[in-house]
């Protein structure tokens, strides 16, 4: 619980320091040395989104260079808007760019926690994309070199700071919802078969690829479960091995939660979904992106009447601003990491029993 208080806090703080303007002291204060930053990789489905955040703050961020092993793959980037102009390193001249302080590790899921275990060794905090590997034991390995090291990974999970989450994580702590009895995430999309050759590479199946979004803000929301059960289904298995349709149940002491994730869903995205049942009230965050959200309560609490009312939500931003900003406070020495390891642990367990995965 004390992990959700310390990020709920930090978030508020958070959206209170974007929406403020500077003063002229603020403004004229000296400001902190920029932070070097590197990625290593450019094909994960996010890679871009991550260095075109870092380069957009500029005031705060140093960005260094790029490490894709891949010509064809670099021919593929180099001249689009998050990569032009950036120089192209190996992996061994970036780790050794004197002050270097972050990596993004943006590979291929299968070579992410090798090359997230190497930057750590070499003294980086990294920015980790999802999902923490393919195994529980190689990010184990990795969580405590970081602890040792007192490193700090950041997962690349896309909804920590979407500001229909923090509402929900908000009301949740609050008690505005009463006892929480149920949660319904849905994540889908609609991919055609070269994508699903791709992600066919990876035995967990959607809910390995795009549920471990909301299986980590079901971890902030309401904690780790005491059970997790899988139901996987593959939909065309005489074309391919994909897990597309998959269901996942979570069981707490007092509550049930179920992710559902296919890749079969015709404008999935406008159906995503996560809503928050309790004895006192429901939340409906749909759809996630740009998230509108309604409010029912039993009761007037607040400033929130009894029935049903559409919330105004702050703007929803860049979707990794919040990741970035928060890093740049937390390595200025301006707050602590939000995030524990254990929580990143807890979340990798669930997202593996999650996709009918065993703990290897």
């Amino acid at each position: 619980m004390s992990t959700r208080r310390n990020f709920i806090s930090f978030v508020s703080t958070l959206g209170a320091m974007a929406a403020l303007p500077q003063t002229e002291s603020q403004a004229t204060a000296k400001k902190p040395q920029k932070i070097k930053v590197g990625q290593i990789g450019t094909k994960h489905a996010h890679a871009s989104g991550k260095i075109g955040t870092a380069r957009k703050y500029s005031e705060l961020y140093e960005f260094i260079g790029v490490v894709e092993p891949d010509d064809q793959q670099w021919n593929r980037v180099k001249a689009t808007g998050p990569y032009n102009g950036v120089p192209r390193m190996t992996q061994e001249q970036l780790l050794n760019v004197e002050g270097l302080q972050l990596v993004c590790i943006e590979t291929e899921v299968k070579d992410l926690i090798e090359t997230a275990q190497a930057s750590i060794e070499a003294g980086m905090h990294i920015h980790l994309d999802k999902p923490a590997g393919t195994n529980y034991s190689g990010f184990e390995k990795l969580v405590q070199t970081a602890k040792a090291q007192e490193r700090i990974i950041q997962m690349g999970y896309m909804f920590r700071y979407n500001p229909g989450f923090q509402f929900i994580f908000q009301a949740i702590r609050n008690g505005l919802l009463g006892e929480v009895f149920g949660v319904d995430g849905v994540i889908s999309k609609k991919i055609g078969d070269a994508t699903r050759k791709q992600l066919a590479e990876y035995a967990g199946g959607t809910m390995f690829e795009l549920g471990c979004h909301l299986i980590d803000s079901l971890h902030v929301a309401m904690g780790t479960p005491n059970k997790v059960t899988a139901f996987p289904r593959t939909t065309f298995p005489e074309k391919d091995a994909l897990a597309d349709n998959m269901l996942a149940v979570f069981d707490y002491p007092k509550a049930t939660a179920t992710i559902r994730s296919a890749m079969l869903e015709v404008d999935g995205f406008r159906r995503r979904q996560f809503i928050v049942t309790g004895d006192t009230g429901t939340i409906i965050l749909r759809p996630l992106e740009k998230p509108v959200l309604e409010l029912t309560l039993e009761s007037a609490t607040g400033q929130h009447p009894k029935g049903s009312h559409f919330v105004e939500l702050p703007a929803l931003g860049g979707r990794y601003d919040g990741d970035f900003l928060e890093l740049a406070a937390v390595l200025n020495g301006e707050r602590e990491f939000p995030f524990s390891y254990q929580h990143d642990l807890d979340v990798q367990k669930s997202v593996l029993l999650g996709s009918g995965l065993k703990l290897t």
